[in-house]
C-alpha cells in the first residue's frame, strides 16, 4: 500500500492561523472546481469516522455540500463521477483512501490512484488535492466544524468562502470602525493594498483621500520632504513650497507600504508625527495632521538587528492584522481563480469560453486539470501571482484554453516524483546537498521565490549549504552579484514593483531589497 511522501503535499495547515481547537477537528471536503461554478467553494463534512466504522462512501450522490447556511446542500451529482468512486476508513491518525472497482478515475496529491493510498493525519492537515471523473476538484483537509463567524454583507473585492476569508471580513470592519492606526503583516502577494483600501472605504474617514506610498520608492535624500513637504528654498532646487504625503491625507488615510524598509534616519521623524499628529516641514513650519495611517510589510520587523525601531513599529500597530499566505487557506483557491479568469477575459478581450456544464467533455476536462494545477501549487508569490499565471492564460488563449509553458513548467515542477525508499525524502532535517540534483535544486529555489531560507527548509538542507552552492553555480546567483545597471534596468522596467523584478532577476525580494538599502548608503558617503 503506497504512503503519499509529505514533500507531494503543498498545502501546509492553517489550524494555528484560524485559531481552531484540536478538539473541534473536522475532515472537510471543498469543491475547488465543479461544472456549475456557482458551487466551487461549497463544503462538506465528513462524520468522525473511528477504526473499524464502516468505509464512508464519496461519490456522485453523497456527501451534501453546502456553503455554511447560505445554500441548499446538495450532492455531486456530476456524471462523470460514479454514484460510489471512493471509500474512506479510519487507520491510526490517518485515513485509507480507496478506490472502488470500477469506479471513476481519481488522481491524489499528483497521482493516479488505483488501488488505495494510506494519508496521514499531517497530510490532511495540510490538505490533499483529489481530481474525480475529469470533472470535480476537491480538497480534502481538516478545517474547524461549528458556526462560522457570521459573514459581512461587504466583501470589499475579496473573493473566498473559508473560514479565513471570514474572520478576515469581519476583522476589517472592527478594525474600519476605529480611528486608530493599523499595521497589515503578511507575505508578498497577500493582499494587503486590498485591505487597507477595504479599511479605509469602510472607515469614517471613505469621503477623504486615500493616499498609496511605497517607502523603498522614495528616495532616501528626499524621504522627509516627500512625507512631510517642504518649504520654498529648503533645499537645492526646491523652487516653491511643496506639499508632503501627510498634508495629501489631510482628512483621509496614508497608506504606507513597506514600511520596514523606512530608511533608520527618517524614522525618529515619522513616529513624532504619529505620536503629536504633527510633521515638520522641512526648512519650513510644524503643522497638525488630520490623518489615519495604515502601513504594511512583509518583512520581520521584529527581527533583532533588522533597523527598525520597537517604538516606531508599537505605535504603527495600534491594531495588527496578520495576512495568511495563500498556501494556509487553498479552500479559497477555486474561487479565486475563476474571479481573476473573469476579470482577465473582460480585459484581454478573448473569446475564451468560461467552464460551465455547456462545454463538452474535453474542454470540461481541460478547465478541471487547471484548477487541479492550481491547487497542487504551493504560491509563493500567494495572490498576485496566482492573478498573474491566470493573466498569461487568457493572453495565450484564444477561442481554447491554451496554458504558456512559463506558467506550465511552474505548475508541474512542484508536482515531484516518489523518491526511491532509500533516498531521505526532501525537507527531512540533516540531508546533505550532494543528494540534490541540478533540476530539483532549480524547482526548489523557483518555488520559493528565490529566498535562501525557504528554500533550505524545503530540500532540508542548510543555508550555508544554498548559498555555496549559488556561488559556485553559472546558472543561479545572488542579489549581491547582480550589475547595478542591470538591477536598475530591471526595476524600471517594473515599474519600481521590486518584487516582481526579484522574479525576473531570478533572486531573492529580501536580498534585492537589502542591495538597494547597500547601494543608497554608499551614494551618501
Amino acid at each position: 500500500m503506497p504512503v503519499l511522501d509529505d514533500n507531494e503535499l503543498t498545502l501546509p495547515s492553517v489550524v494555528a492561523t484560524l485559531g481552531e481547537r484540536h478538539a473541534d477537528r473536522r475532515l472537510a471536503l471543498t469543491l475547488i472546481f465543479h461544472p456549475q461554478t456557482a458551487r466551487i467553494g461549497e463544503r462538506a463534512w465528513l462524520p468522525r469516522l473511528r477504526e473499524g466504522d464502516s468505509p464512508w462512501i464519496l461519490g456522485r450522490r453523497s456527501p451534501d455540500f453546502g456553503r455554511d447556511g447560505q445554500t441548499e446542500p446538495g450532492p455531486l451529482e456530476e456524471l462523470h463521477v460514479s454514484r460510489q468512486a471512493l471509500a474512506l476508513s479510519a487507520e491510526g491518525d490517518g485515513l485509507l483512501l480507496r478506490r472502488l472497482p470500477a469506479s471513476s478515475r481519481c488522481r491524489v496529491a499528483g497521482r493516479e490512484l488505483e488501488g488505495e493510498v494510506y494519508l496521514t493525519g499531517e497530510q490532511l492537515q495540510r490538505g490533499v488535492p483529489l481530481l474525480m471523473g475529469h470533472a470535480v476538484v476537491l480538497l480534502l483537509r481538516y478545517g474547524q466544524c461549528g458556526e462560522a463567524p457570521s459573514r459581512p454583507s461587504r466583501t470589499h473585492g475579496m473573493r473566498g468562502s473559508s473560514r479565513y476569508m471570514s474572520n478576515l471580513l469581519e476583522h476589517i470592519e472592527q478594525v474600519a470602525g476605529s480611528d486608530m492606526d493599523v499595521l497589515i503583516r503578511g507575505e508578498t502577494g497577500t493582499g494587503k493594498e486590498l485591505v487597507a483600501t477595504a479599511i479605509h472605504r469602510a472607515s469614517r474617514r471613505a469621503d477623504g483621500p486615500l493616499v498609496s506610498v511605497n517607502m523603498t520608492a522614495i528616495p532616501q535624500g528626499l524621504a522627509a520632504a516627500s512625507l512631510f513637504g517642504a518649504a520654498r528654498g529648503a533645499f537645492t532646487g526646491a523652487h516653491k513650497a511643496t506639499d508632503g504625503y501627510f498634508t495629501q491625507a489631510e482628512g483621509g488615510s496614508l497608506f504606507l507600504d513597506e514600511i520596514g524598509d523606512t530608511p533608520q534616519e527618517l524614522q525618529p521623524q515619522l513616529l513624532r508625527a504619529l505620536q503629536q499628529r504633527e510633521i515638520q516641514l522641512v526648512g519650513g513650519p510644524v503643522r497638525r495632521a488630520d490623518v489615519r495611517i495604515i502601513s504594511a510589510t512583509d518583512t520581520d520587523i521584529d527581527a533583532e538587528g533588522c533597523g527598525f525601531r520597537a517604538a516606531l513599529k508599537h505605535r504603527l500597530g495600534g491594531c495588527e492584522i496578520r495576512l495568511a499566505p495563500l498556501r494556509e487557506h487553498p479552500e479559497d483557491i477555486g474561487e479565486l481563480m475563476l474571479h481573476y479568469l473573469a476579470a482577465c477575459r473582460e480585459e484581454a478581450g478573448v473569446a475564451l469560453e468560461l467552464p460551465s456544464p455547456r462545454c463538452g467533455g474535453r474542454r470540461l476536462a481541460a478547465w478541471s486539470e487547471l484548477f487541479y494545477l492550481f491547487l497542487c501549487y504551493h504560491w509563493p508569490g500567494n495572490i498576485r501571482q496566482l492573478a498573474n499565471f491566470v493573466g498569461q492564460i487568457m493572453v495565450a488563449s484564444g477561442d481554447a484554453l491554451v496554458v504558456p509553458e512559463s506558467v506550465g513548467s511552474a505548475l508541474r515542477a512542484f508536482t515531484h516524483p516518489r523518491m526511491a525508499k532509500s533516498d531521505p525524502p526532501a525537507g527531512s532535517p540533516g540531508r546533505r546537498m550532494q543528494q540534490v540534483g541540478e533540476e530539483e535544486f532549480a524547482a526548489a529555489l523557483r518555488d520559493s521565490a528565490f529566498e535562501v531560507a525557504r528554500t533550505a527548509r524545503q530540500l532540508g538542507v542548510s543555508r550555508q549549504a544554498v548559498y555555496r552552492r549559488i556561488e559556485a553555480s553559472t546558472r543561479h546567483r545572488l542579489a549581491e552579484q547582480v550589475p547595478l545597471a542591470e538591477l536598475q534596468h530591471t526595476l524600471a522596467t517594473n515599474s519600481g514593483d521590486l518584487e516582481a523584478a526579484a522574479l525576473a532577476l531570478r533572486v531573492s525580494a529580501s536580498g534585492l531589497r537589502a542591495r538597494l538599502r547597500a547601494a543608497g548608503a554608499a551614494s551618501r558617503v
